[in-house]
């Protein structure tokens, strides 16, 4: 496990240790525009203006990754006996819980001591009981409150599958109990359901973590209170990070529009972000359960049907909001749009966009978009691996925005695992309400996490674009199994081990139907494979031109003589550095799977071809000899019936 100050296998010669001494410099300067800055998804146009930054903030000192030190990894015997025999020789860092991924320099080599390599472990080891045993108990909460939501959910696809039978299973049923069709829940069960999987705007939960010198909070709030936390921040908070889940959507785009309208932009990220909206986004992958991304689509394609539930459902959308103008400008917005703003048309946008399907980046407009949706979701071929068999990778749209006040907000409805490790499966079956909490599994957890000890003491500037550029970069490079030492396989392995396993069934005997099976299974894999390499070429498009932007940052701050707080720390070009150079290497993975792929399907087609062509030379011997075994039989055939008939 690494700490936030070096990528996995990246190198520095530095000392591990941190300084004890951080100093806070700077002068806060930005100027303000009072027109109101609207969103990409309501307007044609958005106002872009450069502003000068508040003070700088600090980074982290970079740490070694546990597989650049495998070599050098103590056995139990030695790690016990120097924990009770020389207690005094080791040097714990500050920050004794949670470990980073971070970058620097690649060309700097990296020696590390056994001691270094236990105090990761031991902060591993010194996680917090008391929010470990809260966030058990919370666990426990949800998932039974899943398994009473299963129980309907079951009831309510039995009435559904029972829906389009046959007119004789019909008859029976008015005579035989077992063979009538089920009831359909109570409109209390059908309506609890839907909130199980889409709750109402005004309850989703939302994350709001406040950064500080040497200090760090988290607060769950709903969305129903999201203006109340925007509108200022505590004195002692340098940074303070809002993450709703929300899609791109109704909700989506008016909390964008009055977050950016309630304050004054921050720096702006010109080429990173698109022309004329210099805002940062992304697209993420992620891993979902495959069970629970079919219970999603099933509950929404079916009880958005039931219009006896829509009342109900739509007066609970607001129930609970408590801000000042969020409900009036979605109804706005909707209205604008002409569309309804309707329980089913606010939470579509919790949907996860599987790999094939839609649009999701670069989109302008809310109805944009609105996809359809099918019901039955197929099999990746990811699944065919072992490991992957019961998982599910989706896309999702993260986005960010930043003000001078330093406040960022971010949205995004990733809900699944970003951290790949050998408790995937147990990670998967956590709820989605408390993945963030799981440090393990979720991005976005994690980089709370890594500052929860030392809040903004560590880092390279305390600003809001300091913590924007780790933050995304963190979230970009997912999902990968750096973060636990590679003890899982990365995907780019299990898409070798697909893309081998096609090779090998292309020499198998031909059976009836086979090859149509596995000329699909090719194009599935090609399709996915595809789609991954067009988010990779995304990712580096924005790294790169978040190079210029924070290159142009750096200029400012030299040219104003804005000292860093922290110069030891990770810098913002030094953290960009490291995402390019992980998202690369992965576009060129998977650049080479896919030609390999489309290589293999041409190799199958030739041989198949080959096949067909000695099929045909066998079928035309066949026939020959028919037609020489129809000759004699005409000719002997007569001969043998006069025989017969005359003795």
């Amino acid at each position: 496990m690494d700490s936030p100050g070096i990528s996995p296998g990246s190198d520095s010669n530095e000392n591990w240790e941190r300084s004890s001494q951080t100093t806070k410099t700077g002068s806060d300067s930005s100027t303000s525009n009072g027109n109101r800055r609207h969103s990409s998804s309501a307007s044609s146009s958005s106002v872009s203006a450069n502003r000068d930054n508040s003070p700088g903030s600090n980074g982290r000192r970079a740490r070694p990754s546990v597989t650049s030190i495998a070599a050098t990894l103590p056995t139990v015997r030695e790690m016990h006996n120097r924990r009770t025999s020389s207690q005094s020789s080791l040097t714990v860092p500050p920050n004794p819980h949670h470990p980073s991924l971070t970058s620097s320099v690649a060309s700097e080599e990296t020696v590390v001591s056994s001691k270094q390599v236990l105090t990761n472990f031991q902060k591993v080891a010194g996680r917090d009981p008391e929010i470990e045993a809260r966030r058990l108990r919370k666990l426990s909460r949800c998932n039974s409150e899943y398994l009473v939501q299963k129980g309907v959910y079951n009831r309510l696809m039995d009435w559904y599958d029972t829906s389009y039978r046959c007119l004789r299973s019909q008859f029976l049923g008015l005579f035989i109990k077992s063979s009538r069709r089920p009831d359909l829940p109570s409109k209390e069960e059908l309506i609890g359901l839907a909130r199980h999987y889409y709750p109402a705007r005004a309850d989703l939960k939302v994350q709001v973590c406040d950064f500080g010198l040497g200090r760090a909070e988290r607060n769950e709030i709903t969305l129903g209170q999201i203006e109340e936390y925007w509108q200022a921040k505590p004195d002692w908070v340098d940074v303070r990070w809002i993450h709703a889940p929300l899609g791109l959507g109704l909700t989506h785009s008016s909390v964008e529009d009055i977050f950016l309208h309630d304050g004054q932009p921050g720096r702006e990220f010109e080429n990173g972000g698109r022309s004329g909206w210099p805002y940062l986004e992304t697209e993420v992958l992620n891993i979902r359960s495959h069970k629970n991304f079919q219970e999603m689509r099933d509950v929404y394609l079916i009880l958005s049907r039931l219009t006896e539930l829509e009342e109900e459902l739509d007066e609970s959308s607001f129930k609970n909001d408590e801000n000042s103008s969020l409900q009036t400008d979605i109804s706005w917005r909707a209205s604008h749009l002409a569309m309804p703003a309707n329980f089913w048309n606010l939470v579509n946008s919790d949907m996860p966009w599987q790999l094939t399907e839609g649009l999701a980046m670069g989109i302008r407009g809310v109805t944009e978009g609105l996809q359809p949706i099918s019901r039955q979701i197929g099999q990746q071929t990811l699944c065919t691996h072992p490991f992957y068999k019961d998982c599910h990778m989706v896309r999702n749209v993260f986005r960010c925005f930043h003000r001078s006040d330093g406040i960022l907000l971010t949205l995004s409805p990733m809900a699944g695992v970003n951290f790949i490790d050998q408790k995937l499966a147990q990670h998967l079956s956590e709820p989605t309400d408390a993945i963030f909490e799981n440090e393990n599994a979720s991005a976005p957890g994690y980089v709370f996490s890594a500052f929860a000890d030392q809040g903004t003491s560590t880092w390279h500037r305390r600003t809001v674009e300091w913590f924007l550029t780790y933050l995304i970069t963190e979230v970009g490079v997912t999902p990968h199994s750096h973060r636990q030492g590679f003890n899982a396989p990365d995907l780019n392995l299990a898409y070798q081990a697909v893309v081998n396993d096609l090779k090998r069934r292309r020499y198998a005997p031909w059976r009836k139907d086979e090859t149509v099976k596995l000329v699909r299974d090719y194009l599935a894999c090609v399709d996915e494979l595809t789609m991954v390499k067009r988010i990779c070429e995304q990712q580096v498009t924005l790294f790169k031109g978040m190079q210029q932007d924070i290159r142009k940052f750096e200029h400012e701050d030299n040219r104003a003589r804005r000292t860093p707080d922290f110069p030891q720390g990770e810098s913002m070009h030094e953290r960009v550095k490291w995402a390019l150079t992980m998202v690369k290497a992965r576009h060129d993975t998977f650049e080479g799977l896919l030609t390999e792929a489309k290589q293999s399907m041409e190799a199958l087609f030739q041989l198949r071809s080959i096949e067909q062509n000695e099929l045909a030379i066998v079928s035309d011997s066949q026939n020959k000899a028919v037609l020489i075994f129809t000759g004699v039989t005409i000719v002997f055939l007569p001969l043998s019936f006069f025989t017969s008939y005359y003795g």
